[in-house]
């Protein structure tokens, strides 16, 4: 009877550490993580780029944020509090910004398309040719030639 409540107290105890919040998982955020991520709104490249002055006040914000143990969702949407949407390197999923991302993945597909009916068209040769059709018949005096020429190169 010990041995089932030890074994159930060790089987809630595993259930109990099993359903931790996905959130408590989330490694450290760095600012190097984040650079990458944001831009300077100064002058409009990643801040990991960035050398202007208002760059490098925007990373010891981000800074002050990663010491105060926030995650990298949080810190994203403070950024976005403090400098506006434009702070974001990638655009909104939402109105005009969405043809950012649907203009790139259109003109792939028309390239895509494009490449496959140029390569069709190619592997089935020109239309005016004749397939089957057999070779011309070469003239005696050419006959000869050819064999003369081929005869120098057997061995």
């Amino acid at each position: 009877m010990r041995q089932l409540v030890v074994l159930l107290s060790l089987s809630l105890v595993a259930v109990a550490l099993a359903a931790t919040p996905a959130t408590a998982a989330q490694p450290t955020p760095s600012l190097t993580d984040i650079e990458d991520e944001v831009m300077c709104p100064i002058c409009g490249t990643p801040l990991n780029l960035a050398d202007a002055p208002q760059a490098e006040r925007e990373r010891a914000f981000i800074r002050r944020l990663i010491a105060q143990g926030q995650t990298k969702d949080e810190i994203l949407d403070a950024l976005v509090r403090e400098y506006g949407d434009e702070v974001l390197a990638t655009p909104d999923s939402g109105g005009f910004d969405l043809a950012a991302w649907l203009v790139p993945a259109g003109a792939l597909l028309v390239a895509v398309l494009a490449l496959g009916f140029g390569v069709r068209h190619w592997r089935r040769g020109r239309p005016d040719a004749e397939p089957d059709a057999p070779p011309p018949e070469l003239d005696p005096s050419e006959r000869e030639r050819l064999r003369s020429d081929l005869a120098n190169y057997d061995l």
